[in-house]
């Protein structure tokens, strides 16, 4: 067993040490020691062998070069796939005003549309988490997520074939199954790759792709919409899932060349800097066993209520030209208004989520951009005037999204270790607070219009509700520091021996 090995196994078997069974969190000290006998003891995890004459100067350079090494390889791959993943999730939302409910003889109360936005998220749930058992136990994302994309590409190609409502849900199902591997795969893969201190802001710079794309889609749209409609026979709407479809499978095809595995597999890296990258993360261990932690730990669920909430609250942007379209301007200049306030929603994630990771603090960098969009619902709500209403409609990405990754942070902050529980919960997690998204596609029913009453109310119960969850969790963890400053053990933390404060300072971010 090498130098990390043992350090990582000092966390490991202290993680596993008996708990008594009032639950109190006290530790049976004798035990405890018999299981770390045989494994260092020291306050901090030593450096691998051919690390071990550099100095730590020398260490903290080689680990800021290769942090840039990482991004430069790692984070535009990620992102121009995540811009693609949710351009082909969410095209439906420009098509309904490109011709497509005309051309597939959709119900004119708009059930048959809502329907076909919703069926998309079921396939999407049923596969997070079997996609993330599969991409642990085979350990090549490089090649695992590429694919899912090309699959997911054609499928979205596909949709402009579709003749009729039942074609639809078919291929909206079929899309979300497929879509479903990548962000929470995208998620566990960045957290095998950055410290958990690293994660808020890489994180925020991924779901940035999100809110690029949709910037993206509605230019894209207005200039397909405008310039494309009829060409060769064809309406707006089917050369928009063509043209965005086929964008999806060439730049898969490109990631092939560019993703890598894991550290200690990369051929790009040096010796001496895939041993540096292992160092500073955990190996990991069973996939299914870390699941089972993850059920087990009342953190969890928590954590399942904040995002639940926090995504519920954000699901106006899945028919967010529909709301646009409100404000009576034409199809074009619909799409074009779009634009703006997910342009916005770019630079308050990252300026939010960078002084987070800057700070250390989670809390209020989540609920300061909830009350934001508590107050953007209720202006919608209650006004059908131009200049509030869009401006409510600037603020309802920007908040929800900005509180949004750094809650995604908060999971990796809160379940550290093992990896493997961090992967399932990651996984679970995402997978349940998407559940809000098959029934709020019901909510936008065209009578509804302008101001849809009803949604922009659970939208802003349910961001109320995520500022509950996020307090909640945030007594929980400060109680859990407490105990980690008085050495007492801590499951899931990183802890020291017995009666001492954890190894090297831990401390869950609140």
């Amino acid at each position: 067993m090498d130098s990390t090995e043992k350090g990582d196994r000092v966390a490991e078997l202290a993680e596993l040490s008996h708990h008594d069974s009032s639950g109190s969190g006290k530790v049976d000290v004798q035990e405890h020691e018999k299981k770390l006998e045989t494994a260092p003891t020291a306050t901090k995890i030593p450096l691998p062998a051919i690390l071990q004459g550099r100095t730590m100067d020398e260490i903290a350079e080689m680990e800021k070069h290769l942090k840039r090494k990482i991004d430069f390889r790692l984070m535009p791959a990620v992102i121009l796939m995540y811009i693609l993943n949710y351009i082909d999730r969410n095209n439906i939302a420009a098509a309904r005003l490109a011709g497509l409910e005309d051309d597939l003889h959709l119900d004119a109360n708009g059930i048959q549309f809502q329907t076909a936005v919703s069926i998309l998220f079921v396939g999407y749930l049923l596969m997070q988490i079997p996609s993330n058992l599969f991409l642990n136990k085979i350990g090549k994302p490089a090649i695992y997520l590429p694919t899912c994309m090309i699959v997911w590409g054609i499928i979205s190609a596909a949709t402009a074939a579709c003749q009729s409502a039942g074609g639809l849900y078919a291929v909206r199902f079929f899309l979300g199954f497929v879509e479903a591997a990548y962000f929470p795969g995208c998620l566990y893969y960045l957290s095998c790759w950055y410290r958990r201190s690293e994660l808020g802001f890489r994180t925020a710079v991924l779901y940035s792709g999100a809110l690029i794309s949709g910037a993206f889609s509605g230019l894209i749209s207005a200039g397909v919409k405008h310039g494309m409609d009829g060409t060769r026979g064809l309406r707006a709407w089917r050369w928009l899932f063509i043209i965005e479809g086929a964008a999806t499978v060439v730049i898969a095809f490109a990631c092939y060349f560019i993703l890598p595995n894991f550290p200690r597999t990369t051929s790009w890296l040096s010796e001496e800097e895939r041993a540096l990258a292992a160092w500073r993360l955990e190996d990991d261990i069973d996939f299914l066993a870390g699941s089972h932690r993850a059920f087990m730990d009342v953190k969890t669920y928590v954590l399942i209520v904040l995002l639940f909430c926090i995504v519920a609250s954000g699901t106006v942007t899945n028919f967010f030209p529909t709301v646009v379209a409100t404000l009576k301007y034409n199809d074009v200049n619909t799409l074009l208004l779009t634009a703006p306030p997910y342009v916005l929603a770019v630079i308050t994630t990252y300026c939010n989520a960078r002084h987070a990771d800057k700070t250390g603090e989670r809390y209020f960098h989540i609920t300061i951009p909830l009350w934001l969009s508590v107050i953007a619902y209720i202006i919608a709500a209650t006004t059908t005037a131009l200049g509030p209403r869009y401006l409510a409609m600037m603020l309802m990405p920007s908040t929800v999204y900005a509180g949004y990754v750094v809650a995604l942070a908060w999971i990796s902050n809160t379940l550290p270790r093992p990896p493997a529980k961090r992967a399932a919960a990651l996984a679970f997690i995402n997978a349940v607070s998407n559940t809000c998204s098959i029934y709020a596609s019901y909510l936008y029913p065209k009578s509804d219009a302008p101001r849809y009453i009803v949604a922009m109310s659970v939208n802003c119960c349910t961001a109320f509700i995520a500022i509950l969850a996020a307090t909640v969790l945030r007594f929980m963890l400060v109680k859990l520091n407490k105990k980690l400053a008085a050495g007492i053990y801590v499951e899931g933390a990183i802890n020291g021996a017995p009666g001492e404060a954890a190894l090297h300072g831990f401390r869950f971010k609140v």
